[in-house]
């Protein structure tokens, strides 16, 4: 019987990251659960496909696009689930039993968000993220398992440089459920550029793609702000 689950990361210069996001994830080869690894990138100008290839994944090259990346691994994946990790973020140890006992149900599942470090402004922003989602609102950077069939239903990512994550949060609307293991992500970049003022501009964001603006114009909006 062929292993349950294709694990798809986007990537884009993420050679600092990903090792370690790869390292957290060999627990769920070593329990027979995952068929491939697929690294969609983005045209990273590092060493991040060599570092993929180096651990046995299979690396996609594409446009750097968040939704485009994750459409395109999603559509080379083989595995009758799909499970979508991004590049700075590590499962806590466990996660491979909890997720084989949800492979029995038929919906998708969502991880808690945690960060490596950041102390009471960090528990807070994962605090705020956590609740989100019990609402059916998770972030990519929490991660996402689902079954394929699930994922083609909704009509899967869409090709769009932001909001990718919500877009496909929103379609799956009553079936999503949270599973008890961590997603343990980077704060890096909450870190450099302030945690109010990146919670705060992320709030602001998805404000303005509830009210109808467009992905493009947010992600020239986000990259100005950066």
């Amino acid at each position: 019987m062929r292993a349950p689950i294709s694990v798809i990361i986007p990537t884009l210069n993420a050679v600092d990251t990903l090792p370690d996001c790869l390292a957290a994830l060999m627990e769920g080869l070593d329990a027979g659960l995952i068929r491939e690894l697929i690294v969609s990138d983005g045209g990273s100008t590092d060493a991040t496909g060599a570092t993929a290839l180096a651990w046995g994944a299979e690396v996609i090259h594409g446009a750097a696009s968040r939704g485009g990346q994750l459409q395109r691994g999603c559509a080379a994946a083989k595995a009758d689930w799909l499970m979508v990790v991004h590049a700075d973020t590590m499962l806590s140890p466990g996660w491979a039993k909890i997720v084989a006992a949800h492979l029995g149900t038929a919906k998708a599942g969502w991880f808690k968000l945690a960060f490596d470090q950041g102390g009471i402004p960090g528990n807070l922003v994962a605090g705020w993220a956590n609740l989100r989602s019990r609402f059916g609102l998770p972030f990519g950077d929490q991660g996402l398992i689902l079954p394929r069939t699930l994922y083609e239903e909704v009509g899967g990512y869409k090709d769009q440089p932001l909001m990718e994550d919500v877009a496909l949060a929103r379609a799956l609307k009553g079936q999503l459920v949270g599973l008890p293991v961590c997603a343990v992500t980077s704060a890096a970049k909450y870190q450099s550029q302030g945690w109010m003022r990146r919670g705060g501009r992320n709030l602001w964001t998805l404000g303005r793609y509830f009210f109808g603006t467009s992905p493009e114009v947010l992600a020239q909006s986000y990259r100005r702000q950066r």
